[in-house]
């Protein structure tokens, strides 16, 4: 009787055993082609996604340094804003900053950090006050604001070169201000 019982347990054992093992492979399977499906979209240049596809490819919260040469290879516009959550001129734009980063996902990179929560992130760009925002065209350079443009903007050269690095807007700006931009930056 013992040695029917003893079957019997080892028998529960192996079966517990090949289920586990089948919730592991199943497990395994889908994690491995989620996982090659996002390799996948990393290898493709952006332009070769929906805007949908990519909505969550631009977070606009940064919280690492920014690594503008990657950015600009995207060779879509760049907005950056540099403000803080506590800032009131900073809090009025949030909105406008979340609507304008999933509206034009995958056609405009539009960031946000926080300058108070991560003030590392400011190092290598021209920031006195807050709100600050960096813009770059399509082509990677500082934006060249139209004559028509109503918004004043401050061009940054670099000392020994007297080349442009930067084209900034100090303070508060409107969203058609930024959708102007975009438009002449060649969203």
């Amino acid at each position: 009787m013992q040695r029917a019982e003893i079957k019997k347990q080892i028998w529960k054992f192996v079966v517990v055993i090949v289920v586990i093992a089948l919730i592991c492979v199943v497990w395994l399977y889908k994690n491995k082609i989620e996982y090659e499906k996002e390799m996948e979209m990393s290898k493709q240049p952006i332009s070769s996604f929906e805007p949908d596809e990519i909505a969550g490819y631009f977070p606009l919260d940064v919280t690492e340094p920014i690594d503008l040469e990657e950015l600009k290879s995207f060779g879509i516009p760049i907005i950056i804003d540099f403000g803080a959550d506590s800032c009131v001129p900073c809090k009025e734009m949030e909105p406008i900053l979340e609507t304008l980063n999933k509206e034009f996902a995958g056609k405009a990179i539009i960031l946000f950090v926080d300058v108070w929560k991560y003030n590392n992130l400011v190092e290598g760009f021209p920031i006195e006050v807050i709100p600050t925002q960096i813009l770059i065209d399509a082509e990677g350079n500082p934006y060249m604001p139209s004559e028509n443009n109503s918004v004043q903007y401050l061009q940054y050269t670099y000392r020994d070169t007297g080349e442009l690095a930067f084209t900034v807007h100090q303070g508060g700006i409107t969203e058609e201000q930024l959708r102007e931009a975009l438009v002449e930056m060649g969203e």
